[in-house]
C-alpha cells in the first residue's frame, strides 16, 4: 500500500478492514497463519462451514489481497498473503501513535 497514491491506498486498507471484519474468515485466516496452503476441504474440516461458503469468504480475503490461490498438480490451495496485513499494522501503528502525540499535547495543556 506503500506504492499506491493516497486514494488507492485508502482504498486498499477499507477492503482488508472490510474483509477482516468477519469472524469466520478471521478462523480462516487463523487456519492459513499456520504456514502450509490448504485447500478448501480442509479448510472446512472439522468445522460446521460448507465448501461452498469457505470459497465465499476466500474470495472476499482475496478480493482484499490478503490469501492468494497456488495451483498445486490439479487442486487449487489458499496462501496468507502477509505483506498486506503488515501494511494495515504499520498504518495502525502510525495512527495509534497520532493519537498518543494528541493526547500528550492535551495532557501537556490541560496540567499548565
Amino acid at each position: 500500500m506503500r506504492t499506491r497514491s493516497g486514494a488507492a491506498a485508502l482504498k486498499a486498507r477499507a477492503a482488508a478492514f472490510a474483509a477482516l471484519g468477519d469472524a469466520t474468515r478471521l478462523a480462516v485466516l487463523a487456519r492459513l497463519a499456520q504456514g502450509q496452503p490448504q485447500s478448501i476441504s480442509r479448510l472446512t474440516a472439522g468445522t460446521r462451514l460448507t465448501r461452498q461458503a469457505v470459497t465465499k469468504h476466500l474470495r472476499v480475503l482475496e478480493g482484499a489481497g490478503v490469501v492468494r490461490p497456488v495451483r498445486v498438480g490439479r487442486e487449487s490451495r489458499f496462501a496468507l498473503e502477509p505483506r498486506p496485513l503488515d501494511e494495515l499494522r504499520d498504518y495502525l501503528d502510525r495512527v495509534s501513535r497520532q493519537w498518543d502525540d494528541a493526547l500528550a499535547r492535551l495532557k501537556a495543556l490541560v496540567e499548565e
